[in-house]
Formats: structure tokens, C-alpha cells, sequence
């Protein structure tokens, strides 16, 4: 399986309730956090929604 680094690289401060809610779901929660995850559908739609806010890079 492929593998993404998801690093959440802007503040959550002024993000809507659903980005802040898909946020915490990756487990994102300060700037500067990362972690990886498996690079699937499902990851893909919650980058979608916070693609401003994190960088990804594959692993």
C-alpha cells in the first residue's frame, strides 16, 4: 500500500467547523503536526476538503 505524510502547515484559527472536524480526524491538531496515512479514496476526500491547510508527501 502507498503511504502519504500529511502535514498540517497553516492554523485551523479561521477553518470551518467540517475542515477543523477532518483535521482532528487525521489526528492534526497544532501547526506543524504530522502523520501518515494510507493514500486511499477515502484520505483523498478529506485532503480535498483541507487542501489549503496541509502539504502531503508520499511516502
Amino acid at each position: 500500500m502507498e503511504k502519504a505524510k500529511i502535514v498540517l502547515t497553516k492554523s485551523l484559527i479561521g477553518a470551518k467547523p467540517k475542515q477543523k472536524a477532518t483535521a482532528k480526524s487525521l489526528g492534526l491538531t497544532k501547526v506543524g503536526d504530522s502523520t501518515v496515512q494510507v493514500n486511499d479514496a477515502v484520505l483523498q476526500g478529506k485532503l480535498k476538503v483541507i487542501s489549503h491547510l496541509v502539504t502531503v508527501e508520499a511516502e
